[in-house]
């Protein structure tokens, strides 16, 4: 897979702010369009170049792949000797990953963004059934390797008192489904460092 060019995504025109005296977009439909235009860019610069039409489950799969290269996240490989543990004591060589709940929620993003373009639901390539398992197969990797402390999460947001009302549920479980373990705050608003000003 060749590289992207480096330069910031221009897809569309779609970069340019909302219409003078429209409120501001959210923080979730601001990253859904960067995201959107990141992925057009990726199908634009693919050997050879990609045309949404003909964008399939196996091509989204191949973009979360190349998102490897920006990912945070160390991912332990079942030779390393620190493969399992929470807290290695250590570096290690293992690689850098895109985290699982980092992933999950671009998928969700970009599957949104496919049908407001005007994509239908029954050919939405980001729906797709091996889209689903691959980010399956990616959390229990990520989880046997501890490249993300989901049980950690799990354990900090389950405490409340008897008196105290849960407020912050829903926010605290989006972030539990997009953690990044590199600290970087990955939830509804995160960003993969592409091409130059697509970083949050």
């Amino acid at each position: 897979m060749d590289t992207v060019d480096a330069g910031p995504s221009r897809a569309g025109g779609c970069d340019t702010g909302p219409p003078a005296g429209a409120p501001s977009p959210s923080r979730y439909e601001s990253q859904k369009r960067r995201d959107w235009n990141t992925f057009l860019q990726y199908l634009r610069n693919h050997k050879p170049p990609l045309v949404l039409t003909r964008c399939s489950g196996a091509h989204v799969i191949e973009f979360l792949r190349y998102l490897d290269q920006f990912g945070k996240t160390k991912v332990h490989l079942p030779g390393c000797a620190f493969y399992g543990h929470p807290s290695p004591p250590a570096p290690c060589a293992c690689p850098l990953r895109q985290a699982w709940g980092s992933l999950d929620a671009l998928i969700g993003r970009l599957r949104a963004a496919y049908e407001e373009s005007g994509g239908s639901p029954e050919t939405n390539p980001f729906a797709a059934r091996a889209v689903r398992i691959f980010l399956r197969d990616v959390r229990e990797s990520q989880a046997k390797a501890r490249g993300i402390p989901y049980e950690k999460k799990k354990r900090r947001r389950a405490p409340t008192t008897s008196g105290q009302v849960h407020g912050g549920g829903e926010s605290s479980s989006s972030a539990g489904l997009s953690g990044d373990s590199s600290g970087s705050g990955a939830g509804e608003g995160s960003a993969f460092p592409l091409w130059g000003s697509y970083i949050s």
